[in-house]
């Protein structure tokens, strides 16, 4: 079957790989009727999240079909049109019963500290080989599918699997209450899901920081604030629209790629510059080494720093942009001193798919309306440049594999 795979630093590639089998009895095999491109696959192409294993399918975002299930799988059943969730869980362990999927003791067999399972990632991860495929096996196929509801598109679905429930989580773990003040650094995907998100838990003003101009179109057109930090000090802007405070919480998504401001008042001076080019090279050296092609940011924690900066005294940072394993730089002393609540995690996706469904339902929300474009899975390695060059109208990508329709 058909397949896009990693191939090394700066190499992605459509290949044709096996057919995926039942490997144990809480697996699943699905057809993939849509699966997407994310900002996570291009942390790992460039090179800024390490350890990928050449031949590894990438993507854990898809809708499918399932096609057959071990004797274990007692809640999905073949033919049923499901939605996989990113982050792979067993959903018997203690963390599981919790609902804190993402800290699951068993998924990854790499042992219960190594972190966090999910499909198409690094070796640390597991590996798992990932969904922009033409097929793909599941483990724990009882936890990490959810049967669709009939009302709900193929395409909303797809922003199920991960974009939706990491917004909705970063809004969660915020402490986001009727009447906040809230502030999304990065509009990407995941940003403009955590600013809709903001919006349904009842925040009163959202601000938006980025500097691609769709990027804050999509926003603003959500009701948020857009902030472009090459035109204005995101800092003072916060705290212009807060009373002088600062917001009650900042959301960081996006992660290790940040890039800083070339212009403008928030342009950093030589030496923070120079900070920058370090933490660049600490943090992907691989990418400096293979001298990745890739737009890997030029500023690993400058969201990160910007969040703890401009929220206000006793507020909440919420982490959910991508940080890797060997990322070390953090302001902790300005975090103490303001006396900050700081919260990061891997989503757990199986917690939140059920309630976001019947949450999109109700609202007559569709997340799809990120969607930007559609392309079959034979034009993959074209979009993942055209997304890494955060061009305009390549906010999202839905990729569909040829003889797959649904």
């Amino acid at each position: 079957m058909k397949a896009v795979t990693f191939d090394g630093i700066g190499q992605v590639k459509l290949s044709d790989v096996p057919e995926p089998q039942i490997q144990e009895p809480t697996d699943a095999v699905i057809r993939i009727i849509a699966s997407s491109i994310c900002g996570t696959d291009l942390h790992m192409i460039r090179g800024t999240m390490s350890g990928m294993i050449p031949g590894t399918i990438l993507g854990h975002e898809a809708v499918g079909i399932v096609e057959e299930v071990g004797e274990g799988v007692t809640e999905i059943k073949p033919g049923d049109r499901v939605v996989v969730a990113s982050t792979i869980a067993c959903g018997k362990c203690v963390y599981c019963q919790a609902q804190e999927f993402s800290s699951c003791d068993r998924a990854n067999p790499n042992g219960p500290e190594a972190g966090s399972a999910f499909f198409g990632g690094p070796g640390t991860s597991g590996p798992f080989h990932g969904l922009q495929a033409e097929r793909a096996r599941i483990p724990y196929a009882d936890t990490v599918l959810t049967k669709l509801p009939e009302a709900i598109s193929k395409e909303d679905a797809l922003l199920f699997s991960d974009i939706f429930p990491t917004g909705y989580m970063g809004a969660e773990i915020a402490d986001v209450k009727p009447g906040d003040t809230v502030a999304v650094f990065g509009c990407g995907p995941v940003g403009q899901m955590a600013i809709a998100s903001s919006i349904l838990l009842g925040a009163k003003i959202v601000l938006a920081v980025d500097v691609i101009p769709d990027r804050l179109e999509m926003a603003a057109a959500q009701g948020a604030i857009p902030i472009n930090y090459e035109l204005e000090d995101p800092v003072e802007a916060l705290k212009k629209h807060s009373n002088g405070y600062g917001p009650d919480a900042c959301i960081d998504a996006v992660g290790v790629d940040s890039q800083q401001a070339h212009s403008g008042p928030a342009k950093n001076g030589f030496l923070s510059r120079l900070t920058s080019f370090i933490d660049q090279r600490l943090v992907a050296p691989a990418s400096l080494m293979f001298g990745s092609q890739w737009r890997a940011g030029d500023a690993p924690y400058q969201a990160l720093r910007w969040c703890v900066e401009g929220v206000r005294k006793s507020g909440v940072i919420s982490i959910i942009g991508v940080y890797p394993l060997n990322a070390v730089s953090f302001p902790i002393g300005l975090a103490m001193q303001k006396a900050l609540t700081i919260r990061a995690a891997n989503c757990s996706h199986s917690k939140y798919i059920p309630k976001l469904l019947k949450l999109a339902e109700e609202n007559d929300f569709h997340p799809a309306d990120i969607l930007t474009r559609m392309h079959v899975m034979e034009d993959a390695i074209a979009c993942y440049k055209h997304f890494d060059k955060r061009e305009p109208g390549w906010m999202k990508v839905e990729l569909l594999p040829k003889n797959n329709a649904a």
